[in-house]
Parts: structure tokens; sequence; C-alpha cells
């Protein structure tokens, strides 16, 4: 199957392509390079390469010349600094997705994974003692300083019980980057329904691996704590460290996705099918902190009680759709993930803008 993706030179988008041709697969990378991604050139990728932005209409419909299926990595990461940075965000990820499909059902190709997020779902899932399943509010500014991190029942004010999150829980975008996410969706969503097209969108949860980009406010936790260490410094940890996280492998991420590229090789269904894509295997902040600690041999973590507004507090994927439908396993530990990522090299960091 010969597969464009999209992003392909990106931290996730290179362990793909590896991946893709490993299961002997035609992967072709599109990547525009850009310096604030890329303000160090990566190796040259093991595939046929095109050096164009997704938002080039000529460039993508070129790329897609005898594609059978894409995988869309494309976008935009991270939080930002400040809301200043919208317009970027929506032009990267949709406006990107919005070419690269109108090319698509220019050019008959009907098959699509796309590069979701769990950060769709705002906060994670949540039980009252009282009151049974609830959504709780967004975390007030004063509570965060006071110390008062955990989400409480909008009815009693009991302290609510995380759990985990599926994929027919309700959307609730709580940032610029997860509505963009969202908008991806419901775009792809609109694009099969209108061309009888496949498409399906892997909510990845907290990845992590070697190749990550350090030192970068568009990188995961992770890479903040592994950048701290490899500079001499103690991770910091936001808040009081018991945050729940999904963290998974970028080379499980990676298999998740030939999968998936694999699974949408068949008769199209004309809608988009979302999938966690998680290790299932729950995770503190703190933890995170103290197993890449332990394994570089640095300094300790500090747990600081600083806070992030728009950052949720607990937030873990239910994956067992992925398993069933696609026979998918992670197959990397949280043990044994983090001490290699803790020796891994990582990417010059990345730049806003």
């Amino acid at each position: 199957m010969r597969v464009l993706v999209t992003g392909g030179a990106g931290f996730i988008g290179s362990h793909i392509v590896t991946a893709l041709l490993r299961a002997r697969h035609e992967p072709v990378v599109l990547d525009a390079l850009l310096p604030g991604v890329h303000p160090v050139a990566p190796d040259p990728p093991a595939a046929e390469f095109v050096r164009a932005d997704v938002r080039d209409p000529s460039a993508v419909r070129a790329a897609l010349t005898g594609v059978d299926a894409v995988c869309h990595q494309a976008a935009m990461v991270g939080l930002g600094q400040d809301f200043a940075d919208t317009p970027e965000y929506v032009s990267c990820n949709d406006l990107g997705t919005a070419v690269l499909l109108a090319a698509m059902a220019e050019t008959g190709v009907r098959r699509l994974v796309l590069a979701g997020s769990m950060v769709v779902y705002g906060e994670g899932r949540y039980e009252c003692p009282r009151h049974g399943l609830v959504r709780p509010d967004p975390r007030r500014p004063e509570d965060l300083a006071a110390g008062r991190f955990e989400p409480r029942c909008g009815r009693c004010g009991s302290e609510l019980v995380p759990g985990l999150v599926a994929e027919d829980a309700p959307a609730d975008p709580r940032n610029v980057y997860a509505a963009t996410k969202l908008a991806q969706e419901h775009l792809a969503a609109a694009w099969a329904r209108t061309v009888a097209g496949t498409a399906l969108s892997l909510r990845y949860h907290n990845v992590y691996g070697p190749g990550m980009p350090r030192d970068t406010p568009y990188a995961g936790v992770a890479s903040f704590f592994r950048s701290a260490l490899a500079r001499g410094e103690a991770p910091r940890v936001f808040e009081d460290g018991r945050q729940r996280r999904d963290f998974v492998h970028v080379r499980d991420v990676a298999r998740a996705n030939v999968r998936a590229l694999e699974a949408v090789s068949g008769p199209p269904t004309g809608g988009l099918v979302p999938y966690n894509a998680g290790s299932g295997e729950p995770r503190t902040i703190g933890e995170t902190a103290e197993a890449l600690a332990v394994a570089y041999g640095g300094p300790a973590p500090v747990v600081t009680g600083e806070f992030r507004l728009g950052d949720v507090r607990h937030i873990t994927a239910d994956s067992a759709r992925l398993r069933r439908d696609l026979g998918w396993r992670p197959e990397v530990g949280f043990t044994e993930g983090m001490a290699e990522f803790a020796r891994a090299g990582q990417r010059a960091p990345a730049v806003a803008g």
C-alpha cells in the first residue's frame, strides 16, 4: 500500500514511516520542514520525500499521485503561549486539513487515518459519590492558586473520582489546540460522508519516546522532564504531581497507525470512527518525573504547586475499542519505555510560530 504521511519528518510521523517500511508498505513523506518545528534539519527519511506545506493545494494534489491512503500527522501541537497563537493553530491544523481533504476528494483517495488527540474530551471521566457520572466545570483560577486542584461536583461540592474515558464521551475542548483537533475530526467526517470515504481518528494520549523535541512548550510533559535532567536540573512538577495521564510509547502509536491504515484498506463506510490510543496504564505526572529521574540518575523531581490555565486535571483512556477492532496491543511498558527515553536522544527544540 502506498501511503502519504503528512508531517512524516516529525516526531510521531518519522516513527510511522519506519513502521510502514517494516510492514512492507510504501510511505511517501510530505513535510514543510518549517524552521519553527525543525530548527535543525532532520535526517532524510528512508522514503520518497516531498518538501511542501500541507496548505499548498497544488503540492498536495501532486503528492497524492498513486497514493492508496493518507496518514495525516501534520499539525501544530501543544498549548502555545497565549491566545495570539490562535490564527496559526487554525491555519496549520484546520486549513491544512481542509486543503488535504479537498485534494483527496479531487484525486479519488478515499482512505484516511487522522492524528487525533485525547484533548478533545477536556477533563476526563468523573463520578460523584452522590450523583454518579458528572461533567465537571472548568477549574477556577482562584481554586488552583489556593492549591485546590481536584475537580468537584457542581451540585454537592464533593471531590470527584476519575475514571477511564471511552470514545463515546462528549467532546469538551478547553483550549485552542483542542478545538482545532476536534475541528479536524469534523472536517474528516464531513469528507467521508460526502465522498463515501473511510476515516479513522487515533486519539493519542501522552506520546513519548526517542526523538521528542526538547525544551519547548509544544512538546509533552515527559520531554520537559527529560530536558531538565539533561541540564542537570530537577524536573519541575506542576500542581501536586497527582494529575493522571496515560503515557504511550511512540513505537506503539506508530504500530497503531499501521493497523489503522490496513483496516481502512477495505470498502469505504462513509464516516469517521474515533479510537483512543493509550497504554491503558494510568500514571501520575509525579510518577513519570520520578521514573525518568531514577533512570537518568539525575536530581529528584520538585513539586512546585504551579499551574497553567487550560490544563486538565485527569485524562486517561479506555483503549478497548482499538484493541478489539484492530487487534492492537501496546508492547512497550511504562518502566521499560521511560528507562529507554531517559537515555535516548532528543530533537532540537521547536519554537513558537
